[in-house]
């Protein structure tokens, strides 16, 4: 005979996320866009171009919590807002001929060579100039993607010979690396399963910043957090860290040895990005964030 005691008991049901909801506040003369998601932390970002301020809060804060940080830093924004205002604005590209392009933080001039028959597209380069080979009437969008395939091509046959190079000198191993388009991090690591993503923006940069990344997110591998060990295990084994630091924290043109205004068909990392407070990363990753 059947009885309630006899019923099998259901299993909680995991809880749901709660959707992200944007809203605009005006805090002191300043218009703070607002995201409500499931976070830890609140911290404060200014984004590219102007340096709009975007505040990430976590639900159990309320908009008083967000008026009080925003008040705290108020100067900070403000003196980080006329940073952006001072810097140059990127001029739109077609990926044609005379175009300087980043490469390894110089500037290098495209050619575009178009020939006849089946379309085709190849990259190479030397002598400080891009060549690429394409069919007749390839259009703007097939020239971006062979120039972002070749800077990705270019990107992978660096990372393992740093990768394997820093192993034995920093006592750790990492067992997977990949490339991905990032618009606000140079790099992240998962320390759960010790794998690095590196940013595809980092092959326009020196190869001393792509190394310093690259030993920044290995270095998580033996601490996870950016605290005073961190830092100080980049002091023992990068000693100038800061200053390729500095410079990944500058805009692209002003680091080209040509001298020339650099050029991009493709998106760019959001570069000088600022930031009050580190995003809280996912479990088991760290970032760096631009």
């Amino acid at each position: 005979m059947w009885n309630r005691s006899s019923k099998p008991k259901r299993s909680p049901r995991p809880k749901r996320k709660q959707r992200e909801k944007r809203y605009t506040l005006e805090i002191d003369g300043l218009s703070v866009e607002v995201v409500r998601k499931d976070i830890k932390n609140l911290y404060l970002r200014l984004q590219p171009p102007d340096g709009a301020v975007r505040a990430s809060v976590p639900w159990r804060l309320g908009d008083e919590a967000v008026r009080q940080m925003v008040n705290a830093r108020a100067e900070w924004i403000r003196e980080h807002q006329e940073r952006f205002a001072q810097r140059p604005s990127r001029p739109v590209t077609e990926c044609r001929s005379g175009e300087i392009h980043a490469f390894e933080g110089r500037g290098h001039r495209l050619e575009v060579v178009e020939i006849a028959g089946r379309s085709r597209v190849q990259v190479g380069y030397g002598d400080g100039v891009i060549t690429m080979t394409v069919g007749l009437g390839t259009s703007r969008a097939t020239r971006e993607a062979a120039l972002e395939r070749w800077y990705r091509r270019e990107l992978a046959q660096r990372i393992p010979r740093l990768v394997v190079h820093w192993e034995p000198i920093l006592g750790v191993s990492v067992a997977e690396w990949r490339i991905r388009k990032m618009k606000t991090r140079w790099g992240t690591c998962n320390t759960q399963v010790r794998r690095i993503w590196l940013g595809l923006e980092l092959m326009k940069r020196t190869p001393a910043c792509l190394e310093y990344v690259v030993v920044h997110e290995m270095v998580h591998l033996l601490e996870r957090s950016h605290n005073a060990r961190f830092w100080g295990l980049m002091d023992t084994f990068l000693p100038d860290w800061r200053e390729q630091k500095a410079a990944l924290s500058r805009p692209l043109a002003e680091g080209l040895d040509s001298g020339a205004q650099m050029s991009t068909c493709s998106e760019e990392a959001d570069e000088g990005e600022e930031t009050s407070r580190e995003p809280e990363p996912q479990r088991g990753q760290r970032s760096l964030w631009v």
